[in-house]
């Protein structure tokens, strides 16, 4: 939690760029694990709600009356029940006063007040159920059309807001990636044959809940790093295969989210090593590039061919470069975007569509073309932005046969050479990156190994 006027600060922006009606951000409640009273622990508060209005308790509601100049904080003191299982709790007074808000209110009366009022309502994308609930009582409206019915300006403000970091947000999130850096480089030091890929996952996790809040997002470690989203599973690691661990924490509210490809062994092999400079050539690349005024659309595609140029020289694939990626061939090793913003939430405000928070006028991702259709960040950088770089190149057995069997794009991929790597799995490494006044920098103190001879080295030194 920031101070007082950092909150006090961003709702009087808020109320200049929506400009009139009545501002409604809701919190989250807990949510059950697998009855009422287990639920899932820590409870996660809504980020549109802790950037306004900063509190972590649960069954709160934010309420900014453009109009009337007037901000309320709805919500139920706890009772001496509560008190015995969950300890002390402030007030719902003390905790407006704590960040700049003069009015409150039970929870039973933000019903009336809503009822009573004939200013326009602005509200966010609910993603919760028990919210949709709240708002179709509220407002009447349905849960299967409120997505639609949410306030575009609204949206477009806590974008235009939460997409620049402020400097304590840029602290922030350094000092999640350097527990990020502790995370991974767990990982690296027990990774051998013969260990578990849960067993590894299970000790990125508890890095993260020992250090910081927990993790920012359901952890990736598996051999098969071809899959995008491979959870960890009981399998052991053998010798020969590539490991991928995708993991970041979330600490004092901000994210972190690296990922890097480790041999097994301790060493790559030469087929592994010719896969992974790629990789590692189009992420440095982003780094020498990405500054403000630039489209994060073009560095994507300028990565695109430089891979495709790349695995044109390994025989895997063929053809005019950019007649290539304009046809979306590149897509068959590398199906999802460059990166995308990272802040409060991993995959920062996504919740609010894509469309805005990573897109213009100018860069609105082509959505019929596998590959560009997972674009998730094309629009113009700019000093503050915090964006992941991410590329990759997978190998995955049923897009090859499907895209062989279809002749897809056989004018560019040599489909007999592809049928040799099926075993291969996938590489990817990803940093979050800040953009400076003239460039970019990572985020973190300490840069987890990645380049191949500091890899092999640090893995070896630390068995």
């Amino acid at each position: 939690m920031f101070d007082k006027n950092t909150y006090i600060r961003r709702r009087e922006e808020l109320k200049k760029l929506v400009g009139k009606g009545i501002i409604v951000l809701f919190g989250n409640n807990e949510a059950p694990y697998n009855y009422p009273a287990n639920a899932y622990a820590p409870m996660r508060q809504d980020s549109a709600f802790l950037y306004y209005f900063g509190q972590h308790r649960d069954g709160l509601v934010g309420v900014i009356d453009i109009d009337n100049d007037n901000e309320w904080l709805f919500g139920d003191d706890i009772d001496v029940e509560d008190i015995v299982w969950m300890g002390f709790t402030p007030s719902v007074s003390d905790l407006a006063e704590e960040v700049g808000v003069s009015k409150t209110a039970p929870m039973s009366h933000l019903t009336s007040y809503i009822k009573h009022q004939t200013s326009k309502i602005h509200f966010l994308p609910p993603y919760r159920y028990d919210i949709k609930i709240q708002i179709l009582d509220l407002l009447g409206i349905h849960p299967s059309k409120q997505k639609e019915a949410a306030s575009l300006d609204l949206i477009k403000a806590v974008v235009k807001m939460r997409s620049t970091k402020e400097p304590q947000e840029i602290i922030a999130i350094d000092r999640a990636c350097d527990v990020g850096y502790a995370m991974h480089t767990t990982a690296q030091k027990l990774i051998k044959p013969g260990v578990t890929e849960r067993f590894i996952g299970g000790q990125v996790d508890g890095i993260a809940r020992s250090l910081a809040g927990g993790t920012s997002f359901a952890t990736i470690f598996s051999q098969h790093g071809e899959i995008m989203h491979g959870n960890p599973s009981d399998a052991p690691l053998e010798a020969g295969r590539l490991a991928l661990c995708d993991a970041g924490c979330e600490l004092e509210d901000y994210c972190s989210d690296h990922t890097r490809t480790m041999p097994v062994t301790g060493k790559f092999s030469q087929r592994q090593l010719e896969i992974y400079s790629i990789v590692e050539a189009c992420h440095d690349y982003v780094l020498d590039v990405a500054k403000p005024g630039v489209r994060y659309m073009d560095v994507h595609f300028a990565v695109c061919r430089m891979m495709t140029e790349r695995l044109k020289e390994l025989g895997l694939m063929k053809g005019d470069v950019d007649e290539a990626v304009r046809a979306g061939a590149h897509a068959m090793f590398l199906p999802h975007g460059l990166g995308h913003m990272m802040g409060m939430d991993v995959h920062d405000m996504e919740g609010l569509g894509q469309i805005y928070v990573g897109f213009d006028e100018e860069t609105r991702p082509n959505l019929e073309q596998f590959g560009t259709n997972c674009l998730r960040m094309g629009r113009k950088l700019e000093e503050g932005f915090v964006v992941t770089d991410e590329p990759g190149i997978y190998f995955i057995p049923a897009l090859i046969d499907e895209w062989k069997a279809k002749k897809h794009c056989e004018e560019f991929l040599c489909f007999d050479k592809l049928e040799t790597y099926k075993d291969f799995g996938g590489i990817r490494i990803e940093d979050d990156v800040l953009i400076t006044k003239d460039g970019c920098r990572f985020l973190g103190e300490k840069r987890i190994p990645y380049h191949p001879a500091e890899l092999e080295t640090f893995m070896e030194t630390n068995k």
